[in-house]
């Protein structure tokens, strides 16, 4: 699937913040590594790199309404804004409800239902190790806690713990 048009989508919506862009075209390129290294369904890869693109789209609303960007807000306000994007560029309906259902989720560790909800996961989280300068306890938690696919481990380890 082409993303170039929700990138440049996002990209727009998060005029004025690089930051926020380079997060998610990190995820991005984490989750799509990830599916392909578990070898995902070509449904469950647009799917997983879908949602990666607009994990983060409730930053935004939940600053503006709550002045807060944590997490429970990202899931309250994100999946509304995820729905509407992801309408205007014409993506399947099934594919916008599940990514929907991540975007609502992503910070929520105890319900992971699929791979494309762990591929999300774990690649949120090897942006955010770095982004957030997690110290190796922590780390190693999160590894052993929350990662399960071999390839999201292999990229951890390499990147954090060798």
């Amino acid at each position: 699937m082409n993303h170039t048009p929700l990138i440049l989508a996002m990209t727009e919506y998060e005029t004025g913040c690089v930051e926020r862009v380079n997060h998610f075209l990190k995820v991005f390129a984490f989750a799509k590594a990830i599916g392909e290294g578990e070898n995902f369904s070509p449904e469950l890869q647009e799917i997983t790199e879908t949602a990666a693109l607009v994990h983060d789209i409730g930053i935004k609303p939940s600053l503006e309404k709550y002045g807060s960007a944590a997490g429970e807000y990202q899931e309250k306000e994100g999946p509304a804004k995820a729905e509407a994007m992801l309408r205007s560029l014409n993506y399947p309906p099934e594919l916008i409800r599940r990514v929907c259902y991540l975007v609502g989720h992503h910070h929520t560790y105890s319900s992971i239902d699929g791979g494309d909800y762990q591929a999300l996961v774990e690649a949120d989280f090897l942006v955010n190790i770095f982004e957030g300068g997690m110290k190796r306890p922590e780390i190693e938690a999160v590894r052993n806690n929350i990662f399960e696919t071999e390839t999201g481990k292999k990229l951890l380890d390499t990147l954090f713990l060798k």
